[in-house]
């Protein structure tokens, strides 16, 4: 999620010369962003950087890291989070996630090929979502491939929707309400020489979650389950000492039936910039989408992005004929020199649809 993505960066941006190896750092911040799903976001908040006594002798252990955040959009979305990173015993182990409450709206476009005009919905929901891994391969220095759990609970309370709008229907799985939990497995592996911008290397996320349960999903309120697995994968090559090529390749697969908020999306500020988050959902997703990244002058630099996704059923696994495409560019600036942490504006187009997006870190 943007908001993750956000404030895990956030704490790179103090100075290099405060960021000294204390056992315990605390550092409050601002929290500012925009997106079409939000307009205007603003809060507070405060992450706690963490490094445990077993890892004193090992210079190479990165820091914990815990975030606790408010934030207020122009939409008024009202969202408390504590979204978290955790290395323990010389990296061997590592554990992310998220636990927050939100109260929020979204606009619905329809599932699949039935598409509606949009349709504003209002929901609240906690959510918890937790991965623990631990280093695949012996020794301290073998590797960056983890493998480990995963698991996510949601209860999602659908508080208001368009008075004779298909989510009103109550023929949409989860249209109004749902209660998900499940977990599984996951894999992650990670050869980036920097994390924030990277000019080389590799980075894949995979996950298998199996029998999800959805209750309330179902038709009268029947619980349903399904599987879900997932591949998100980018790599990284430089052009020259003053450009970057980034690729990024997505699919998402469902078998069973899902509520419509844990289905495949397109869109948003990650993947196919210029659309709605969750403007396409379905079943099933797949995305290719590649990014030129360059030095403009001193901390400024730019981009140039573009991207094409497509959906699919239980029928089709996905519909190539059927394309969304977007494209857009982009300004970065430098926020923290040491680990090349940016401030992104991007603007993306796609078809009948564009999007502002100001936020910290990049895309993928």
């Amino acid at each position: 999620m943007l908001l993750s993505t956000t404030l895990l960066a956030l704490a790179g941006l103090a100075p290099a010369d405060t960021l000294r190896p204390k056992r315990l750092s605390l550092l409050p911040v601002p929290l500012v962003y925009y997106t079409p799903e939000t307009r205007l976001a603003y809060g507070v908040a405060a992450t706690a950087t963490v490094r445990f006594r077993r890892d004193d002798d090992f210079a190479a252990a990165r820091p914990s890291q815990f975030t606790l955040a408010l934030a207020y959009t122009q939409n008024r979305q009202l969202l408390l989070y504590v979204p978290f990173q955790v290395f323990y015993d010389h990296n061997r182990y590592y554990a992310y996630g998220e636990a927050g409450y939100y109260r929020y709206n979204y606009y619905f476009y329809g599932v699949g090929q039935r598409e509606v005009p949009r349709e504003l919905f209002g929901v609240n929901f906690p959510r918890v979502r937790v991965n623990v891994f631990r280093r695949v391969g012996a020794g301290m220095g073998a590797g960056k491939l983890y493998a480990g759990l995963r698991y996510q609970y949601e209860d999602y309370r659908v508080s208001s929707v368009e008075a004779g709008g298909l989510l009103a229907s109550g023929t949409v799985p989860g249209g109004l309400g749902s209660r998900l939990t499940g977990g599984g497995l996951g894999l992650f592996y990670d050869s980036r020489d920097n994390v924030f911008f990277p000019t080389k290397g590799v980075v894949a996320d995979l996950s298998a979650f199996i029998r999800n349960r959805a209750a309330g999903a179902g038709m009268a309120g029947a619980t349903t389950r399904f599987n879900r697995y997932v591949a998100d994968v980018s790599s990284y090559r430089a052009l020259g000492t003053h450009a970057v090529l980034a690729a990024n390749a997505y699919g998402s697969f469902i078998a069973g039936t899902a509520p419509f908020n844990a289905l495949s999306l397109l869109g948003g500020s990650r993947r196919l910039r210029g659309y709605y988050e969750g403007r396409y959902r379905d079943q099933n997703a797949a995305l290719a989408q590649a990014e030129v990244r360059f030095d403009v002058y001193k901390r400024l630099g730019a981009v140039v992005f573009g991207g094409v996704g497509t959906l699919g059923d239980a029928e089709t696994l996905l519909r190539l004929g059927q394309p969304k495409g977007a494209y857009g560019a982009g300004l970065r600036f430098t926020a923290n020199r040491r680990d090349h942490l940016n401030v992104r504006l991007d603007y993306g187009l796609g078809r009948q649809s564009s999007g502002f997006y100001l936020t910290v870190g990049e895309a993928f």
